[in-house]
C-alpha cells in the first residue's frame, strides 16, 4: 500500500516551535516503517459517540505499509470505530515519535486475515489469533497523515507525510 509513500515535508504546528523550514534532516518513510514493524504496542485513539476521546494500547502487525490490529467487537474501541472510523495511532516513545492519522477498515479478506494471523502469532510468540477463521474483529489502518520526529533533533527532524494528495 505505501511502497510509493508521499514525499516527506515539514509539518506546521504553529510558529512557536522553531522548525527548520529547509528539507535537510527530514526523516525517510523507511524510518517510520522500521519503527512500526519493531513496535510491540500501538496506542489507538478513537472517539466515543458523544465526542469524548478514548485511547487504548493494542497488539498489532505492520505489513506492507498497513497496521493491522485486532480487538473484541464489544470493546470500547471497536464500538467507537463502528460509529466513527477515524483513528490516531501513536507508538510508545516520546523520543522517537511516530503518529499515524487515518481511517480503519474492517478486514474481510479471509486469505489476508490468515496471513495477518500467522505474522501476529509469530510476533507475539503464541497462538493469539485463530489462523483459520476470524475471531473478534481485525482492522486495517488506511493512513491519511503521518508524523515523525526525533526529540533530540526535533527542529530538524520533524516530518509530515500527506497521503491525501
Amino acid at each position: 500500500m505505501l511502497e510509493n509513500s508521499p514525499e516527506p515535508q515539514r509539518p506546521y504546528f504553529g510558529k512557536t516551535y522553531g522548525i527548520d523550514p529547509s528539507q535537510e534532516g527530514l526523516l525517510p518513510w523507511s524510518w517510520v516503517s522500521e519503527q512500526m514493524a519493531s513496535s510491540r504496542n500501538y496506542w489507538i485513539g478513537s472517539t466515543r459517540p458523544d465526542g469524548r476521546p478514548h485511547v487504548a494500547p493494542v497488539w498489532g502487525v505492520w505489513m506492507d505499509g498497513v497496521l493491522y490490529f485486532s480487538t473484541d467487537r464489544s470493546s470500547r474501541k471497536s464500538r467507537n470505530l463502528a460509529v466513527n472510523p477515524q483513528v490516531v495511532v501513536h507508538l510508545e516513545s516520546g523520543d522517537e515519535v511516530v503518529i499515524l492519522e487515518g481511517i480503519v477498515d474492517e478486514l474481510r479478506d479471509l486469505e489476508l486475515y490468515k496471513k495477518v494471523a500467522r505474522v501476529y502469532n509469530a510476533k507475539y510468540e503464541g497462538l493469539f489469533m485463530d489462523e483459520e477463521s476470524y475471531s473478534g474483529v481485525v482492522y486495517a489502518v488506511r493512513i491519511q497523515h503521518a508524523f515523525g520526529w526525533l526529540e533530540q533533533d526535533f527542529v530538524h527532524s520533524a516530518t509530515h507525510w500527506n497521503f491525501l494528495v
